[in-house]
């Protein structure tokens, strides 16, 4: 490789890792903002999940994922990111901490479903629903740890209030994702 293309490659590459990092970052800015839009209960109802299957599907497993963790991370700090304008350590490892870092899940199982067999509508739907399940048995399983409730108690409380909820968030993504994959190519 002569001198020419390798800074032809080299500025390819940089661009692409800026190009990258603006998507990152937009979709931990859309996770943040989605988690204030809330119905405020024990467990918030929020668009928060919405803005994660949105940052899996449409960055794919990696770059969805480090998306979230960023996300989380921000959160730790202190920074008000989470639901009801809230965030700290005690809020990221607190009852519902479990689904927060479930949100990781989900990023990474929608993520790297459509990166392996692309964002078609079934992918979509099968993706979104196992990362979420995933999401819902971390986040059940730290919430009976932490609270000591049964099980199936903590299902009843955490999970299937939220069931019609998130599927309307699943379909919601799924179009959202089909739209804006004819539009934009992240």
């Amino acid at each position: 490789m002569n001198k020419e293309q390798f800074q032809k490659n080299h500025v390819f590459t940089r661009t692409k890792h800026l190009q990258d990092i603006i998507y990152i970052a937009l979709f931990t800015a859309l996770i943040a903002v989605s988690a204030q839009i809330s119905i405020p209960t024990t467990i918030p109802f929020t668009l928060q999940t919405l803005g994660v299957f949105l940052a899996g599907a449409m960055l794919g497993g990696k770059r969805g994922s480090i998306s979230v963790i960023i996300y989380l991370l921000i959160a730790l700090t202190g920074i008000p990111v989470l639901a009801n304008f809230s965030g700290g350590f005690d809020k990221v490892i607190g009852i519902t901490g479990g689904y927060l870092i479930g949100f990781v899940f989900i990023a990474l199982i929608v993520g790297f479903a459509t990166d392996k067999f692309g964002r078609k509508i079934v992918v979509l739907i099968l993706s979104m629903i196992l990362g979420v399940l995933v999401c819902y048995l971390f986040g059940t399983v730290w919430f009976c740890v932490l609270t000591k409730t049964p099980f199936v108690d903590a299902l009843m409380i955490c999970v299937v209030p939220y069931l019609l909820f998130d599927g309307l968030k699943i379909v919601l993504a799924t179009v959202l994702v089909n739209r804006l994959d004819k539009i934009v190519k992240l």
